[in-house]
């Protein structure tokens, strides 16, 4: 009977991406502020657009989940299925940890010593939906859309280095996806962002 035949599944709609521009001015909005929070959330979105981790991963982080010198820097984490993976971290977010952790942190801390990496005011581990109103709050303040998650970050990571001519199987790697085709999503919003480059600019496609 046609009722017991399995309808085909809808496929997963495309996550789109930030505009690096947008992507500059979400980075930017919590420099603005002159607090320990501030500087927190500065490391935070620095670190999440870095490395392309999930929410759960960044706020699990501990100190010794950094090594940050000697060069060269990486942030190690712990991802799906218990599965732990090295992820290089360039000087931007270097910097930007870097001032957290020597003035900020202490200072939401206030002497209670704690391994979490990110902390809120009471010193205490920072949850997931901590990080998700800091982000909308960031993003609204910037008049970004409205509909920005933690994981448009890793959506916007993932389709800025593919743009930029990184492999997928390197993409999935440093996204930490068990199968490459989970990445391939990505390589679509990469194909169109070509097709509208080559619309624009090739002479005869105008």
């Amino acid at each position: 009977p046609a009722t017991q035949v399995d309808s085909p599944r809808a496929p997963k709609p495309v996550p789109k991406p930030m505009t690096t521009t947008e992507v500059d001015s979400l980075l930017q909005e919590p420099r603005k502020y002159d607090s320990p929070e501030a500087v927190r959330d500065t490391a935070m979105l620095e670190l999440m657009y870095a490395t392309g981790m999930r929410v759960t991963e960044l706020v699990s982080l501990n100190l010794d989940s950094l090594h940050l010198d000697p060069a060269p820097s990486w942030i190690r984490c712990l991802g799906k299925g218990g599965k732990e993976r090295t992820i290089p971290v360039h000087e931007q977010a270097i910097e930007a940890l870097t001032s957290y952790l020597d003035d900020a942190r202490p200072a939401l801390l206030k002497n209670r010593p704690h391994q979490a990496l990110f902390v809120n005011r009471r010193g205490e581990r920072l949850t997931r939906q901590g990080f998700w109103l800091i982000l909308k709050g960031y993003a609204k303040s910037a008049g970004i859309d409205s509909h920005v998650t933690p994981h448009t970050l890793r959506h916007s990571f993932a389709t800025h280095l593919l743009r930029g001519g990184a492999s997928v199987r390197d993409v999935q790697e440093l996204l930490g996806h068990a199968n490459v085709s989970t990445t391939q999503v990505y390589t679509q919003l990469a194909d169109e962002h070509l097709r509208e480059v080559y619309e624009n600019v090739h002479p005869r496609a105008k």
